[in-house]
């Protein structure tokens, strides 16, 4: 069996052994669990110390030319980038393709910056269940800009607004049908729009794109001390990065001065242990003796509407109450 990464290697920024503690928390063993467990809690007083920022956007947005971009003008400035970059697995068989570092490839060649694909499964936002755990250890690896790229829009951007600082909308040109589709609650989470691709021809689109997103950001409040910016990009070639790192620079500092930057962070703890109680108690339930022989009658009776949800739910709380 490998070893466990330790503490120290991993403060002293041994990029093996931030890789091999992501393993681990990604793990489903019940012992690496509680090793993973162990260890975050030793390096808990060295997290916090970053931006954490969350990319998402419609497939074909460009989020990876974005972020290989976009993490060459953070590296510029003297910071040090980690990507968790969440990989859509297959409903069916449940793979994927873990290939963000080929997408990747300038980026991923940096001794400052340290990619991570990991899988969604079946986590909701497309945000894979232990990117949280993740995220602390590339803190504690000395890593203080910290991006979270999606599969992007659809399922539950709450789920990637509640573990970064700062979350950033990636959109394409000549949006005006996908503005009709965009939920209210994911501009009302979006601290920025960027209109991708604002290049070649596809630049006034852009700038007309850009004025209609304003139009609906405005519409609502997101807050006493930060109006969302909707801006333009071109990633390919470099054009208006700097500006989308200026405007996360300048969010934190605004949020820190105004006390609302440890407020967010406080509040995104306490839900995040509430998602664990629930995973806790679904785990209890699967591994109970009695749930797990009672379990297929149940979904039987479900199925064939002999039974209604809520009362096949408290059947299977019923048994888990029985003593082991």
């Amino acid at each position: 069996m490998p070893s466990t990464p330790t503490a120290e290697a991993i403060l002293a920024g041994d990029r093996r052994a931030l890789a091999k503690a992501i393993t681990l928390v990604e793990s489903q063993r019940a012992m690496d669990r509680q090793a993973a467990q162990d260890l975050l809690k030793e390096l808990l007083p060295h997290t916090g110390n970053s931006v954490r920022v969350g990319v998402t956007g419609v497939p074909g947005v460009g989020k990876s030319t974005f972020i290989e971009t976009f993490g060459q003008c953070v590296i510029e400035k003297g910071h040090r980038l980690a990507v968790l970059a969440v990989d859509p697995s297959s409903p069916v068989a449940g793979g994927s393709i873990l290939g963000d570092k080929t997408r990747m490839e300038t980026l991923s060649r940096e001794e400052s910056a340290f990619i991570r694909p990991s899988p969604a499964g079946h986590a909701l936002g497309g945000v894979a269940f232990k990117t949280r755990e993740s995220l602390m250890l590339c803190e504690a690896a000395g890593f203080d800009v910290i991006l979270v790229e999606t599969v992007g829009v659809g399922q539950s951007e709450h789920q990637v607004a509640g573990m970064v600082d700062f979350f950033l909308l990636l959109m394409l040109p000549g949006g005006g049908d996908e503005l009709q589709g965009i939920k209210k609650g994911i501009l009302e989470l979006a601290n920025a729009i960027v209109v991708n691709k604002a290049d070649g021809a596809s630049e006034a689109l852009a700038n007309t794109t850009q004025q209609h997103y304003k139009g609906a950001m405005s519409l609502w409040s997101h807050g006493e001390f930060w109006q969302p910016r909707v801006m333009t990009c071109s990633a390919l070639h470099g054009l208006g990065i700097e500006a989308v790192w200026d405007t996360i620079v300048e969010y934190t500092e605004a949020a820190k001065s105004g006390g609302h930057f440890d407020g967010a962070r406080a509040t995104q703890n306490l839900s995040w242990m509430h998602q664990l109680v629930d995973e806790l108690l679904r785990g209890q339930l699967a591994s109970h003796p009695g749930v797990k022989i009672a379990l297929p009658e149940i979904e039987a009776a479900v199925r064939e509407a002999r039974q209604t949800p809520l009362a096949a739910a408290q059947s299977i709380l019923s048994l888990s109450r029985e003593s082991l």
